[in-house]
């Protein structure tokens, strides 16, 4: 049996994924499984042995022509909901073609049919989760475990796989263990919170314990500020993605806006904080929530007046606070 798994958008998605995935390779254990990324995403799956094939998707191949290149497939899923993955697993015409999409994505739903041979409709939709304050919505790994499951893939592997090594580790060896390590991101700075809030409240977190800080490419102008906080014992910079995800491993607390930081944490077993943006918050934090391990969601105010900025860093430091003492 040949099975073809597509997922090209983000880090954090495929992470998500990687029960799917293990559940693809436990239900056919004899089965020969290609897994494509885009470059981007690539680095989540270069040590997972649960796919026999990695396949990088070019952006300059258009996806239905990539996956016509990738005939003989028996069965083809798209691990995202995105007309790159549809297209592409469509194009590869393997026997069984499988993907899905969102309740309101009435486009989405109409083409499918030329791409797929089963759709599942997710539930996650940030209008309706708004105004139903009792809507539920399934969290993105289970959501894929269950699209899997219409292909027969039931022997449910539910924990999230990212493989270091003694060499990633060497990066954080000397970070101490009992620390807090905040991501900074770029919506640490934007709606509902501010960069001069966002130093006010890593100054509190430093009257709970060390802070260790990581950031975004995009972040690094503002990381002199942070240099200057008393209490921040490091600034990992620069690093690649695993030994980035080796100093989450090493942290007692990981706290995050909603980035693929916060599923990195829950790959490496840490408690976390993240903060979510005001608006879809009871969407975003139920599909994306840090997954089986514990943890605190905060929601971003909707207005960054002092007020509610003083009362949004009371939230974030107290979630932190309360992890720390479990």
């Amino acid at each position: 049996m040949r099975i073809l798994l597509s997922r090209t958008d983000r880090i954090g998605d495929l992470i998500l994924s990687t029960p799917a995935i293990a559940t693809v390779r436990a239900s056919f254990p004899d089965a020969w499984v290609t897994m494509v990324t885009s470059d981007y995403n690539s680095v989540v799956m270069q040590r997972n042995d649960d796919v026999d094939e990695l396949i990088v998707w070019s952006k300059e191949i258009k996806p239905r022509a990539f996956g016509a290149k990738r005939r003989g497939y028996d069965l083809a899923i798209a691990l995202a909901p995105r007309a790159v993955d549809l297209q592409l697993v469509g194009g590869t015409g393997a026997g069984m073609r499988i993907g899905y999409t969102y309740e309101r994505r009435w486009f989405a739903r109409l083409t499918a049919k030329f791409y797929l041979d089963r759709v599942m409709i997710s539930e996650a939709d940030p209008e309706l989760s708004d105004r139903d304050p009792h809507r539920h919505v399934r969290h993105e790994v289970v959501q894929l475990l269950d699209l899997v499951g219409l292909a027969g893939a039931r022997q449910r592997v539910t924990t999230l796989r990212l493989d270091l090594i003694d060499e990633d580790r060497e990066a954080a060896r000397d970070l101490p263990r009992d620390a807090i390590v905040l991501h900074l991101g770029q919506r640490w700075f934007a709606r509902g919170s501010t960069l001069e809030s966002t130093l006010a409240m890593v100054k509190e977190l430093t009257a709970l314990a060390p802070v260790v800080i990581t950031c975004a490419r995009e972040c690094e102008p503002q990381i002199p500020l942070f240099e200057q906080v008393p209490g921040v014992v490091a600034i990992a910079r620069g690093l690649g993605f695993h030994a980035w995800a080796a100093v989450f491993e090493r942290a007692k607390v990981v706290v995050t806006v909603d980035t693929g930081a916060t599923h990195v944490a829950s790959a490496v077993h840490r408690p976390t904080v993240v903060a979510f943006e005001h608006r879809y918050f009871r969407l975003n934090s139920q599909e994306w929530s840090p997954y089986n391990v514990p943890h605190v969601l905060v929601r971003k105010p909707a207005h960054e007046d002092d007020a509610s900025l003083a009362q949004f860093r009371r939230d974030v430091v107290l979630g932190v606070a309360n992890l720390l003492n479990a």
